[in-house]
This record gives structure tokens, sequence and C-alpha cells, in this order.
């Protein structure tokens, strides 16, 4: 019996055993969608020559990963199936193929042609997400990204490189970051890879530019399609063939009472109820009693005449007033009285003659009029000559002798021989007398009308009519009732006088029509007194008047005797310390424009074309224009009249890609100073395009020079740029500028590239092949470097005349007054040990004279103006937001009241980092510093921090295009820091004694005119 049982079982395992095997051996399907998101802004075109190399390169990066994806088994038990997609991008995204086969895919890969303008990293990380989830191959599908880019941005428009890689991990899209080359931000490209960074970013690069020649890394695509698969059959693989279901476990304890839920979404808005009953009326109100009429008041009697008042401390000079609104247009005035009649006006001209007319029937022949007396014969001419006889005819053939016949009748006269030449015109006879007019003809029948001719000119007006009659006057209306008299009021205060209103415009309203006479109205009140009348005739003597009332006060008395002394008083506290001569000397410099050095340099145009590609970044575009400030501050003031024939002129190209030139223009009628053209230099904004140099240079010809040149002028053209410019544009237009005589032209080059021979022959074109026209430099920084700007003084202005009053001190470069210019100024106050508490508090009342001297902006939507944020920061894991981004004043002054000082050690690197993921770009929402405001950060240290994080830091000020100041006090610094902070710009570090000098003018007036 037991034999059996055992038998039986094995049967049944094996049965069940052979089921599995059969479930088992059954393949799981994965679908696996790969999209492929390329960067081809300027800053990867521009890497390698030629123009558009690199992008060749990655794309033959991308072919190669393509071919690569092989559907295939994964240890037999899972199968994957590829499809690719793809985009590429540089501000605008362009889906070049669709999620398809890997042979469809490639087809498009290699029809891209790069876009080569500003870099919106975000953009494109959003529209790869719509991308991968509008059309998936299977709902199961899983979804994989490889962005190759750089990792530099010119933008965030969409939000951000951080919000728009979380939005695509929400959508389960695993994204791997691949460097396009070694030159990349690496902070980017952590921030758009998921995590871990040392799966999906780990060091990958599509290209080596390191060698010989450009070298595709297989490393990097075996890498990611290995650890595609994998994840892969991680999330295919499904064992549900061994799984047995078990036997249900015991019920487990009544777990805890949950937390309270969020509030519901509201309601549904309910119907309309129904309407409610009529309230009770109320009681009819008794009319009120009419009140008595007030007695008149006494006069008062009449006051003495007050003293003359203490002059008053004559008041500083106001600042001035916004601009008034615009009055409104001023109703018509009354109808004037007829004026006398003037001169008759001269006749006018005669209008031009009208068409004529299309001709009439011929009208009945008139009676023929009675035949006038003759006239007196004239005197006969005299006769003309003989006419010649005419020519024989031609013979005829002779005939046959006839025989003689009779003689005949008499034949007729012979023809007339041809007319002989004409004979000369006799004199005149004696003229005859005139004849008597024949009776007048009948009318013939008028014509038909003929066309309207043109209407002739206007003539000159005529004499203007007699006056109207004058109408019948208006009834008298009914007289109303009195009114009560009140009570004189007090006389009121005299209100603060109303701000000016704009001008009206130039031209008078329309006239309304004539209103209808009115009734006359109730009497006005007494008018006032009328202007005297002539002097009168004396009159009698009158009676002797009552006694008169007492006069006025006299003036006071002599001033009495000085008195004796008083005691000596205590000394007073310690003064502050005053003004030096140099103090003095600049006061008067600023006070007085006739005081301060002036320089001639004669009739002189100057063209400055500076690059503002995505490749210039906004930090070096900065350093662009403070070249170009700090240029013309060294040339003296400019012509007052742009159009007059002595004087400097300056005018400004910026320039990216094709249609995006902006000018200042050298006949502008509105830069009549130096400062008028430093505001329109610092208005300039960054476009963040492509680079088309040569169309720059015909731009600035064709708009700023050929129609505005002056005949006795210099034209020179300052050229800035800091690469290669694109392909696309026609490069014979480099040397456009060399064909005009009178124009020379100079070019910066900024960058390694120029050390290559083709490059510097670029600039050699553009500076027309002369010799020491050709500038180039390692970095921006050095354009601002006094050395630099010596060397373009001496070119634009050779042969100055210098005239200088002798004053002991040297004058501040002018900065142009930040008049409504947007900055968003981050101060990052140091708040280690090293600073102090005394020194910390004379740096907060720094920071409120400095949020008080500035142009606050009206409101968070105020596009200009400044706003101010303070973090003051300690160790590492020590950062305090004391107020963020504002513009209001009443906050920045409490919330400096309320600063302690930390007293901590100093960790710089990670302050800078923790204050633009905090006050600039948050990692998630809307950017918090204005984008079309200029980011300062100021820092207030030393420079003698920790080193950790510090690159990190530099690096993410960059990002966010941030323009640095630095204020050091004291002897005891980190020279080395200071310059990484600053990026390596002396001119941006600030430089003291100690922290008494952040308030002392010569200071605080100077970092306010370079900050704004």
């Amino acid at each position: 019996m037991l034999g059996l049982e055992v038998i039986a079982l094995c049967l049944l395992l094996g049965a069940l055993t052979h089921g599995q095997q059969t479930e088992c051996s059954k393949q799981n399907e994965c679908p696996i969608d790969v999209y492929f998101t390329i960067d081809t802004s300027e800053t990867i075109a521009l890497q390698e020559p030629p123009p558009g190399a690199l992008v060749e390169s990655i794309k033959k990066f991308v072919e190669q990963f393509a071919q690569r994806l092989d559907d295939a088994e994964i240890n037999g038990v899972v199968r994957v199936n590829w499809r690719t997609g793809g985009l590429h991008f540089s501000r605008k995204s362009k889906v070049f193929s669709p999620i398809a086969p890997k042979n469809d895919f490639i087809t498009e890969l290699r029809k891209i042609e790069y876009l080569g303008d500003g870099t919106y990293i975000d953009c494109a990380l959003g529209n790869m997400t719509q991308q991968m989830l509008r059309s998936p191959t299977s709902p199961n599908a899983l979804r994989f990204a490889v962005v190759i880019t750089d990792g530099h941005v010119t933008g965030t428009p969409c939000g951000g490189i951080k919000e728009a890689a979380e939005r695509a991990r929400d959508n389960l899209i695993h994204i791997f970051a691949v460097a396009a080359s070694k030159n990349v931000e690496e902070t980017g490209l952590k921030e758009i890879a998921n995590s871990p960074a040392s799966v999906y970013r780990k060091e990958f690069m599509a290209v080596d530019l390191s060698q010989s020649r450009p070298l595709i890394h297989i490393d990097t695509i075996d890498s990611i399609i290995k650890t595609m698969k994998h994840l892969a059959f991680v999330e295919c693989y499904k064992v549900t063939c061994l799984e047995t279901t078990g036997i249900d476990g015991p019920k487990g304890p009544r777990g805890q009472k949950g937390a309270k839920g969020d509030n519901g979404d509201p309601g549904l808005k309910g119907d309309t109820g129904r309407q409610g009953d009529p309230g009770i009326e109320g009681p009819i109100g008794q009319p009120g009693s009419k009140g008595e009429t007030g007695l008149f008041g006494d006069k008062g009697e009449l006051g003495t005449q007050g003293k003359k008042g203490v002059a008053g401390v004559s008041g500083r000079n106001g600042t001035d007033g916004q601009k008034g609104k615009i009055g409104r247009i001023g109703a018509p005035g009354c109808k004037g009285d007829p004026g006398n009649r003037g001169p008759d006006g001269h006749p006018g001209d005669v209008g031009e003659r009208g068409f004529g007319g299309t001709e009439g029937d011929k009208g009945d022949s008139g009676r023929p009029g009675r035949a006038g007396p003759s006239g007196s014969s004239g005197e006969a001419g005299p006769k003309g000559e003989t006419g010649s006889s005419g020519s024989p005819g031609i013979p005829g053939p002779k005939g046959n002798i006839g025989t003689p016949g009779l003689a005949g009748p008499r034949g007729e006269h012979g023809r007339r021989g041809d007319y002989g030449p004409k004979g000369g015109q006799g004199s005149d006879g004696i003229k005859g007398d005139k004849g008597e007019m024949g009776p007048e003809g009948s009318r013939g029948l008028p014509g038909e009308s003929g066309n309207k001719g043109t209407k002739g000119d206007n003539g000159l007006p005529g004499p203007r009519g007699p006056p109207g009659s004058t109408g019948e006057a208006g009834k008298n209306g009914t007289r109303g009732d009195p009114g009560d008299v009140g009570s004189r009021g007090e006389p009121g205060q005299i209100g603060p006088k109303g701000d000016l209103g704009r001008p009206g415009f130039s031209y008078p309203g329309s006239r309304g029509p004539t209103g209808e006479r009115g009734v006359n109205g109730n009497r006005g009140a007494r008018g006032s007194r009328g202007d005297c009348g002539q002097k009168g005739d004396p009159g009698n003597k009158g009676i002797p008047g009552e006694e008169g009332e007492p006069g006025s006060l006299g003036e006071p008395g002599l001033r009495g005797s000085r008195g004796d002394g008083g005691r000596g008083g205590d000394p007073g506290p310690e003064g502050d310390p005053g003004l030096t001569e140099c103090d003095v000397m600049n006061y008067i410099r600023e006070t007085c424009g006739c005081c301060d050095c002036e320089k001639r340099c004669g009739a002189l145009d100057i063209v400055f074309v500076i690059d503002s590609s995505e490749s210039v970044g906004l930090t070096n575009f900065t350093l662009e224009k403070n070249f170009v400030i700090n240029t013309i501050n060294r040339l003296g003031s400019l012509a007052k009249d742009p159009k007059s024939d002595t004087g400097t002129r300056v005018g400004v190209v910026q320039y990216s890609h094709s249609g995006t030139f902006q000018a200042i223009r050298l006949d502008d009628p509105k830069i009549d100073s130096l400062s008028a053209f430093k505001d329109a230099v610092k208005r300039l904004e960054w476009i963040a395009g492509g680079t088309w140099t040569p169309s720059a240079l015909k731009y600035a010809w064709d708009n700023l020079i050929r129609d505005s040149r002056r005949a006795k002028a210099n034209v020179t053209v300052v050229v800035i740029t800091d690469g290669r410019f694109d392909p696309r544009d026609d490069d014979s237009l480099l040397t456009y500028l060399c064909s005009h005589p009178g124009v020379d032209v100079s070019a910066i080059g900024i960058g390694d590239m120029f050390d290559q021979l083709e490059e510097n022959e670029s600039l050699k074109s553009i500076a027309c092949q002369k010799d020491g026209r050709v500038l180039g430099m390692k970095r921006f920084a050095d354009l601002v470097a006094e050395e630099f700007i010596d060397k373009i003084e001496a070119v634009l202005c050779p042969d100055p005349i210098v005239i200088c009053p002798d004053l002991p001190c040297k004058s501040e470069p002018a900065v142009a007054s930040c008049v409504q210019r947007p900055v968003d100024v981050v101060f990052l106050l140091d708040g280690s040990e090293r600073m102090g508490l005394e020194d910390h508090r004379k740096a907060k009342e720094f920071i409120e004279n400095v949020a008080r001297s500035l142009t606050l902006a009206t409101g968070q939507s105020d596009e200009r103006n400044a706003r101010l944020a303070l973090l003051q920061y300690g160790s590492p894991t020590e950062q305090r937001v004391e107020f963020a981004l504002t513009h209001n004043l009443t906050v920045i002054s409490d919330s400096l009241a309320g600063v302690t000082y930390m007293d901590s050690s100093s960790a710089l690197g990670s302050a800078i980092i923790y204050a633009v993921n905090n006050l600039v770009n948050p990692q998630r929402g809307d950017r918090l510093a204005r984008r079309n405001a200029e980011l300062a950060f100021v820092f207030v240290t030393d420079g003698i921090t920790a080193s950790e994080q510090l690159e990190e830091g530099v690096s993410a000020m960059r990002r966010v295009e941030g323009v640095p100041t630095v204020i050091a006090m004291g002897t005891d610094t980190d020279e080395e820091v200071l310059r990484k902070v600053s990026l390596g710009d002396n001119a941006a570090i600030f430089r003291g004694a100690d922290y008494a000098m952040l308030n002392k003018p010569s200071f605080f007036d100077r970092f306010v005119r370079w900050i704004c």
C-alpha cells in the first residue's frame, strides 16, 4: 500500500514540473525607447575648426551608438526591442526624428545642420519629455534619454535645468548626461543626470579633441548600453512561473488611527436659492424743522503787524522730481468778438487750364453780315520775275511719211509749261484803313457740353463778411428761493503746491458746437476789486476825523552792549576727521565742470563693434561695455552738437546673428554729453545668439558711418570678437570697411584660438592688413586693464591737446549715474570671527546707506531700478538669509536692525552656492532674480576662507551670469582668493585701511557709482 502512494506522488510531481518548464521557458518582451538630445548651439559649433566640426563628430558618435542597439536576448529570458528618436537644440528645439526604427533614425540624423545660437537646456529637456510621452512604442516601454551638451546655458526661460530634469524623472525617464568634449560646465551636467551620478554621469564624453584628430569615445557607448540592458533585465524579468499561492497568514493587529487628511477641494457651487420674502415696510420719517438763521458776527479788530521773522537756513538742493503725468487737454475757449475787417487779399493765382471739352457739333451758319465799305487799294507790288520756259518733252518715234493733206483749221493752244522757280517776296504795300464792323450774325446752336476741367488751386481767402445781427435775448428765468446765510468759515491752510503737469499738446482742441443761449442766472457774488482809476481832482477839505487807533509797533531798538563772558564750556566730543586735500579737489571736480583736465582730440568719429554672441557670456559682455566707457573717459568731452564739424562723436554696434544688430548712432541728438553716452551703453542688453562678424561690419558702414560722417573728421572703428564667425555669413564682407578711404580699423581678438594662423588672418583682414592694428589677449578681463586702455587711447587719439588746471589730486574716472538701470544686488557678508563685532556693525550701516542711495524699484513687477538681498555666512553649514531680494526700504532697514553677528568660521564657496540656490535661482520654482537685470554679487570679506567648494561656487556664480564686486578692508588679505572671486578684474576690488572707510564719501560714492 505504501509503495502505491509513493508512485502516485512521483507522477504528480513530474506533471507539475513539466508544466512549470513550459511556462518558464517563455521569454519576456521588453520594449525600450532611447531619445537623443543633442546640443548644436554656438558654443558647441565653434569649439573645433572649421565651424560645425564638433557637431559632425557628435553625429558620428550618435550614429555608432544607434548601430549598436540591436534587438537581443538577455540571459535567455528577456528580449529587448530598441527604438530611437531625437532632437537637437540651441535657443529653439528641432525634432529631427520621432521614435522609430534605428535605420530611419540614422537617415534623419545625417541631415542635421547646427543651429549656432544661444543655449536653453531646460526648454530642450521639456520638449524631449513631451516627445517621449506623446509617442511611446508601448505603454510599458522603458524610457532612456541621452543628453549631449557642454552644460553651458545662456538663459533659463523654461524654469531651469533642475526643474525640467525633475519633470522628466517624474515621468520615469532615465537621463544619461554626456559631455560633448572636455570643455564643459560640470555642474550643469550633474543637474541633468539621474541619481546616482556615478551611474548616469560617470564622466561620459562623446568626442575627445585633445588628440591630433577627433576621437569618438566607444567606451562611453558601451558603458551606457550595458547600464540600459541591466536596468531592462531588472525591470522586465518577472519569475511568475515558480510562484505558488501560499496559505493566508494570520490577521494582523489593528493599525493606529491615521493622521487627519488635507482639506478637500471646494465643492461645486450650489443652486440659486429662492427669492426671500419682502421685508416689513418701515415708518415714514417726519420732515425735519428748518434751522434758525444765525446772527452775523462782529467784525474783529485789526491785528498788530508782526515782526519780520529770522531768515531760515538754506535748505539742501532737492532731488529732481519725477516727470508729471500728461495734463488733460484744456477746454476750448469762448468765441471771441468779431475782428475788424482786414485788408483785401491779393488776387489768387490763375488756376491751371482745364482739359479741353469734347468738340461740339458745328452750329448753323449765321446770316451773312452786311459788307463793309471797301478799303482803299494798296499800292501794287513790283512785278515778279518771268518764269523759265518748261523743258521740252521726249521726242516720239518717227512716223511713216504721210500723204500731204489739206490745210486744217487752227489748232488749240499748246499746254502750259512747268512752273518756274518762286520769285522773291515783294515789299508790303501800305495798309488800308480798317473797315466798319459788319452786323452781328445770329447766334449758332449751342454745342455739346465738354468734360469738366480739373479744379484750380485755391485762391487766397476773401475779406471777412460783416458780423451777423445779435440774436433775441432769452427769457428771464424764474428767481430761485434765497438760501440760508451760513456763518463764515475760517480760512483753510494753504495746501502744498501741486506737481507741474506735463505741457499740453501744441495744437488747440477742436471747437465745440455753439450752445443755446441760457436763461439769466441768479445774481453772482460780489466781484473782486477793479483796477485803480485815474487820479481825480483835489476835493474840498473835509471835517476833522475821529481819533485814530494806536499805531503798529515800531522797529526793534539798537543792539545792547556785549555782556560779560561766561565760563568756559566742557570739551565737546571728538569730531569727524576733516576732508583731505584730495577730497576737496574731488568735490570741486564733481560740482564744477570747468575744473578738470580737458583733452582735445580734434574732429574724431569712433565706432565700437562689440560681440554680443552666446559664447561671450553676460559677464564678459559687461566687461566689453566697461571697456567702451573707460576708453571714452580718456578722450575728454563729447561734441555737444552731433552735427557740428568739431569734437568727438562715438557710436556702438552690438552684434550677434543676422537681424539682431543694435546701435548707438553717431548723430543721435540725445547723445550730447559723456553721461548720456554712458547711460546708453549701460542699457545695451546681451543678445546671446550666433556670431555674424562680417555682416556687422557692413551694418556699421551702412547705418552709422556712410550717411553721418563728417568731411573733416577721422573715422576709427574698433572691432571686438571672441572667436570664429558663422560660416553661413559672407566672409568677403570682412574687408568691407577697407574699401572706404578715411576709415581706420583696429581688431581685438580675445581667446587662445587666435594663436592659430588662419584665425589671426581673419583679424588681419578686418584690420585691412595694417601693422599694429591687430591686438590679442587671453581673457576679457584684460580689456579693462589700465595698460591696454593706454594702448587703445594712443591708437584713437595719437596727438591730443590736454589743458589741465594745476590741481594736486588725480580724479576718479567718471561713472554714469544709475538712472532706472535694472540691477539686483546680493550682499554676502562675512560673519567669521576675523570680522569682529564693531566692523560687522559698520558693514551693516554701509549696506543700509547703499540702499538709501540707490533708486529702488517701485514694485516686484518693476523691470527697472535696484533691488537688494543680504546673506550672512560662517562655516560650511552656516548660511542665513537676512532678507531676500526686495525693493522695500523698510524691510531692509528692519532686517538689518535684527541681524546678529555669527562669530564663526568662514566658508565662502558654500555661501555662494547657497546664495545662487536660494536667492537667485531656486532648485524648485521660478527664478527670483530678474532676467533683464544685471546680477551683482558684493562680497564683504578679506579673502581668508576655506578652500572647499570655492571653485564650484565661482562656477555657480558664472552660470547665473553674476558680476562680482569685492570689498576688502585692511592689509591682511588673501590676494589669490580675491582675484578668483572677482574673476580677475582688479578694478572690481575695493580696498581700504579699515572698515571706517566704508561710509566716507570718497569710498562710498565711488562704490555706488560702480555698482549701478
